[in-house]
């Protein structure tokens, strides 16, 4: 994978941390999606997401120089596809979309996503390390 491909990688990577949170929590005014596991993604936690997503961003020309961090960004991601796991486990989809569209369409995919980027960033820190 080319660097400058990598480099755009880090910035999806943030921008859909940010712009999906603020889309699909509708500015943190979401209620439906705020309580539905809101030890992770009450408001505190769709702040953290979104500096998570400012992080990505920030080391996407640099990318190669922190290898380390790259791998605190995997296990980070691990963690929330761990956390989405279990909440699909222990909980309804339709009836969260029955609540709110955007929070279902928000749980429906938070989880995929994190594990690609958990993919992406897993390559980027096996090629920084290399």
């Amino acid at each position: 994978m080319k660097a400058s491909v990598i480099q755009k990688g880090f910035v999806i990577a943030g921008l859909s941390n940010i712009v999906g949170v603020l889309i699909l929590s509708k500015a943190f005014t979401n209620q439906a999606m705020l309580t539905a596991q809101p030890e992770v993604m009450g408001k505190f936690g769709l702040i953290a997401i979104m500096l998570w997503g400012f992080a990505y961003i920030a080391v996407s020309k640099s990318y190669y120089k922190v290898p380390w961090l790259l791998l605190v960004f995997v296990i980070e991601k691990l963690v929330y596809v761990i956390v989405w796991l279990l909440w699909q486990n222990n909980n309804s989809l339709s009836a969260l979309y029955d609540q709110d569209t955007f929070a279902g369409i928000f749980y429906t995919i938070y989880g995929v996503n994190d594990f690609l980027f958990m993919l992406f960033f897993g390559y980027v820190f096996w090629k920084a390390k290399s």
